[in-house]
């Protein structure tokens, strides 16, 4: 059905050496089966049709993608929100310590 590819034991303790790791035996074959089970997931992936779809973000991305922004139509009077606070002084709304 796929063809994927399995990291092998010595692939895995090579990448676990460079990234400064010792695994033990049990370690390392929860890490095999782990990286088998993303090589299926990746295998997968690329079973599903994208050309229609435009990127979401792109490495050379210069701005970023805002949305306008809009007031909801039910706009409150800042005096509206204040009067919910449980306690207030002046006009800011007290906030008990936490520690």
């Amino acid at each position: 059905m796929f063809n994927v590819r399995h990291m092998d034991k010595n692939e895995l303790y090579i990448t676990a050496q460079m990234a400064r790791l010792k695994l033990s035996e049990t370690e390392t074959n929860e890490l095999e089966k782990a990286v088998s089970q993303m090589l299926e997931y990746f295998e997968k992936m690329k079973e599903v049709d994208v050309k229609e779809l435009e990127p979401t973000t792109h490495a050379l991305l210069k701005d970023n993608r805002l949305r306008k922004d809009e007031l909801p139509d039910n706009k409150s009077a800042p005096e509206d929100i204040l009067k919910n606070a449980p306690e207030m002084e002046d006009r800011f709304i007290v906030i008990p310590n936490v520690l």
